[in-house]
């Protein structure tokens, strides 16, 4: 069930999503008591694929995988949303159904915009519509990219391209070097690459050798300096 936002999360949440970062503080005020919200644990579906379109949804704590299932049953993970993220646009626009499944990775707690909200808010203003396209862009540029990882055939060569595009958006530098900021398992890489997991875990390890990568505290991967040397050309 989706309920009304009881918690007022802090403006500057929604104030980091483009969507929303040409908004003043007393517009986004008045979009933050349109939103409801709901608490989704970990593996549950937000968003079948095929679902009628109703809500943009905004991430306020957590992080969900967006998938498709191929033809032989696997998952195939297409995007992974953390706090501060949105998806469902898309839809809304066009009003198509949903065009992959989305599913909570961890316990999770989503804003809803609705539809009818969304078009008042947002389609009668230019402001905001030029965000839209910016946006819709960088998707598709997004796209593309995982579009040539999926196309590389030298498994090596698919995991280095994959973390580089993961780090692009999900990292922090420091004297160290890229701090990929998101947690993704051996399995995750593997549905993101179509590689087998025992074909992750034996890459991931002879980059940890050759002093490529290193894994912090077991769950982040640091990129180091020389990962993108070797990795130039990719």
């Amino acid at each position: 069930m989706i309920q009304k936002l009881k918690k007022q999360y802090p403006l500057y949440i929604l104030k980091k999503i483009p969507f929303f970062g040409v908004l003043t503080d007393e517009e986004l005020t008045e979009l933050q008591k349109k939103i409801l919200h709901k608490k989704f644990f970990k593996n549950e579906v937000v968003l079948l694929e095929e679902d009628t379109p109703h809500y943009l949804y905004i991430i306020y704590s957590g992080k969900v995988k967006v998938i498709k299932t191929t033809l032989d049953g696997k998952e195939q993970i297409l995007a992974i949303h953390k706090k501060g993220d949105f998806f469902g646009e898309m839809s809304l626009l066009d009003n198509k159904t949903a065009p992959a499944t989305v599913i909570a990775m961890e316990e999770s707690h989503i804003g809803l915009l609705s539809k009818n909200n969304f078009e008042n808010f947002f389609l009668r203003d230019n402001r905001l519509l030029n965000q839209i396209i910016f946006i819709l862009c960088e998707r598709l540029r997004e796209a593309w990219m995982m579009l040539k990882v999926l196309g590389l055939k030298e498994a090596d060569k698919k995991i280095r391209a994959l973390l580089k595009i993961i780090s692009f958006n999900y990292s922090v530098k420091d004297s160290r070097g890229t701090l990929i900021t998101i947690r993704l398992s051996q399995k995750d890489l593997a549905s993101y690459t179509s590689l087998s997991r025992e074909t992750v875990s034996r890459i991931l390890d002879k980059l940890e050798s050759e002093g490529e990568i290193e894994f912090i505290d077991k769950k982040y991967i640091l990129l180091k300096p020389l990962f993108f040397k070797n990795s130039e050309n990719i």
